[in-house]
């Protein structure tokens, strides 16, 4: 993603010369983005909630919310390092391996330790005081897999035994692993538990062949529910139409057993989402795979998992219909995995649009009432806010119409859902005239290249002309998901505002098969399907993005009645343009955490800070200088008193930012 932002660096250092408000809105860059207002608070919130980081999302709902309060807005610009560590875990690694990594986790504090995984899925425990290592644990995974989504771990499980039993995996630990396997450690010690699968380990197996060893993998943290641990899996896209189904497994935490499996893909014709799919589509399709992270309401014993689109992405004529509950939250039952309910935010997707965060399971206050809600953060830059028993629209959702054709073979869904309440929060049209540009030659070269795309808005489909695509499709949001303010009913939510384009081109006869593929490619054959894809970020001669900026923002929902309270740039050019730090914002990987002293921390742009916002207002208080890339999601913590926020430092290989190993706390002086 670096070459997304290849600035120009003279241009742009005659341009901060020039100065002046003026000169941004020639250039495409405004005010529209920015939205200033005040999240007022509505609730008390109980002593205990927040309390702790037990799970990769600060809870099993996904709030990433503390009540940690020594850290105010008033002392939070003394922040200062407390500790640093660093893993090692690049040491020694092939450079291909290298050229693949993402340090994408989140540590947990449990059992007296900060745990975590590392991009090559070691796990590390550290003493939260000082950031001194307490034990490591290395599952050996191959280097040499090439897995399509990074070599990356986003987080660990926490389980617990009701049992009084101290004894050796009376807690535990549990990972995704790049080979696909979940594996069991004691939380105190490391050590494999045994008793679990086979010497420790349970292997997915996927349903199909696989091309080759990285097509399919784990990259984010199980789920716990009870005495179940509950798994999606990460595969390849548009390699092949008969890919590898998108199963949701769960096994049973003590003894490694399959407990039940979730096809999002009917396989059935008494499933009763079947009538939404084509009658081949069980042998035609695959995917609709849950590769974010999962969420769990254990009062209620349900599982929420967001879905990705069946395969393959751009091209939906082997499975003609809406595809239920794939591109959606699915609510399911806990012990036996039946479907209870399910939302889809994208009918028959051919644009890549996955659900990509964790559902996030929130109470909401509104008219002296606390509702019980899953709020879903989306790629295409739509919130949408479901009732939590139920599935159906807490803020309204109406269905509009689409825009239709599309190339031969396609059957496009004649409309889609969209919240009525909440505007988007990044655009979703982009016009000739709106092309940005450092100067007349860009701007005018950015405007060609939109003008000569299908470009009916939003959902528009692929075409052989080529088809703008906007936002892309990394997002909108992605899989850093959104923070919640219980009591300001405040949703916190990063996203990012690029434009791509992508084109249908003909199949001719059977091209050979194709034996790796990476996620994001320029190309990509989908086997089995009339047509191969193209798609690249929309750039200009300069290797900017044609969209005016902010490339990222960051914005506060007011989830009790849909809107928007602020919105502002989130990251500087600093670390993509030799020093000089525009604000013009940047493409974000990672997301928001909240405290209840009323602070917003997020890393995640492509600059190496993190940074502290205001949460009533969004304005930012701080940032604090890293060593590398910041694209994980923070998580804070007390120990002995002393609150801490900590980070991995350890940037995205493709996405162009500085690899590292890092994982830095930071609180306040003594």
């Amino acid at each position: 993603m670096a070459r997304l932002i290849g600035i120009g660096v003279v241009l742009l250092i005659l341009l901060q010369f020039l100065g002046g408000s003026a000169i941004w809105r020639v250039l495409g860059f405004g005010d529209d983005l920015h939205i200033n207002g005040a999240a007022v608070q509505v609730a008390e919130v109980p002593d205990r909630a927040g309390e702790g980081w037990l799970a990769y999302g600060g809870d099993a709902g996904g709030n990433r919310y503390s009540n940690a309060d020594e850290i105010t807005p008033e002392n939070v610009d003394r922040l200062e390092v407390a500790w640093s560590f660093r893993t090692g875990a690049l040491d020694d690694k092939p450079a291909e391996s290298l050229s693949r990594v993402a340090f994408q986790t989140t540590p947990i504090l449990v059992e007296g330790a900060l745990i975590f995984c590392t991009q090559f899925n070691e796990v590390i425990a550290l003493d939260p005081g000082s950031g001194a290592e307490k034990w490591r644990f290395d599952p050996a995974v191959p280097t040499d897999s090439r897995p399509a989504n990074q070599y990356t771990c986003r987080g660990v499980s926490y389980w617990r035994g009701e049992s009084e039993n101290d004894g050796a995996c009376s807690s535990r630990i549990f990972m995704g692993a790049v080979d696909s396997r979940i594996i069991a450690l004691d939380a105190r010690t490391g050590a494999l538990c045994s008793g679990f699968g086979e010497n420790g380990a349970v292997s997915l197996e996927p349903s199909v062949d696989l091309r080759w060893p990285g097509e399919f993998q784990i990259t984010s943290a199980p789920a716990i529910i009870g005495d179940t641990v509950i798994t999606g899996s990460s595969i390849a896209d548009n390699l092949r139409t008969k890919a590898p189904r998108g199963t949701v497994f769960a096994f049973d935490a003590i003894t490694g057993e399959e407990k039940w499996s979730f096809n999002p893909v009917p396989q059935s014709d008494d499933d009763p989402a079947f009538a939404e799919w084509s009658d081949n589509a069980a042998q035609a399709t695959g995917h609709a795979n849950v590769w974010s992270t999962i969420s769990v309401d254990a009062a209620r014993g349900l599982v929420f998992v967001p879905t990705s689109s069946a395969s393959p992405d751009y091209y939906g004529g082997n499975r003609i219909g809406d595809n239920r509950y794939a591109n959606s939250v699915v609510a399911l039952d806990g012990e036996t995995g039946a479907v209870v309910w399910g939302f889809q935010t994208v009918h028959h997707d051919v644009w890549d649009y996955d659900v990509p965060s964790q559902p996030g399971l929130y109470s909401v206050t509104r008219d002296g009432r606390v509702h019980d809600i899953v709020a879903q953060t989306t790629k295409t830059g739509m919130v949408f806010v479901l009732d939590r028993d139920t599935g159906a629209p807490f803020l309204p959702v109406e269905e509009r119409a689409a825009p239709q054709g599309a190339v031969a073979g396609e059957v496009l869904s004649p409309t889609q859902p969209f919240p009525v309440a909440t505007p988007l929060i990044v655009p979703n049209t982009l016009e000739p005239r709106d092309a940005f540009g450092l100067t007349i030659w860009d701007k005018m070269a950015c405007a060609r290249k939109i003008r000569r795309l299908r470009r009916e808005g939003l959902y528009t489909p692929p075409s052989l002309q080529g088809t703008l695509a906007y936002p892309f499709t990394g997002g909108g949001a992605n899989w850093g998901g959104s923070a919640f303010d219980p009591s300001r009913n405040l949703l916190v939510v990063n996203m990012s505002n690029i434009a791509a384009y992508m084109r249908l081109t003909e199949r001719t006869g059977d091209e050979d098969r194709v034996e790796t593929i990476e996620d994001g490619a320029e190309y990509a054959p989908m086997e089995g399907a009339p047509y191969a894809m193209e798609r690249s970020p929309l750039l200009s001669p300069l290797g900017l993005p044609c969209s005016p900026p902010p490339w990222g923002v960051l914005a506060g929902v007011d989830l009790s009645t849909g809107e928007i309270v602020w919105r502002t740039t989130h990251g500087t050019t600093e670390d993509l343009a030799g020093g000089l730090a525009l604000k013009f914002g940047t493409p974000t990987l990672g997301g928001p955490i909240v405290t209840a002293s009323g602070l917003i921390f997020i890393g995640a742009a492509m600059d190496d800070y993190l940074r502290a916002f205001d949460v009533e207002t969004g304005e930012e208080l701080w940032k604090g200088r890293l060593p590398a890339g910041p694209q994980a999601t923070p998580m804070t913590y007390v120990h002995d008193g002393k609150q801490y926020v900590v980070i991995a430092a350890g940037g995205h290989a493709r996405a162009g930012t500085k690899i590292g190993d890092y994982v830095i706390a930071y609180s306040l002086p003594e």
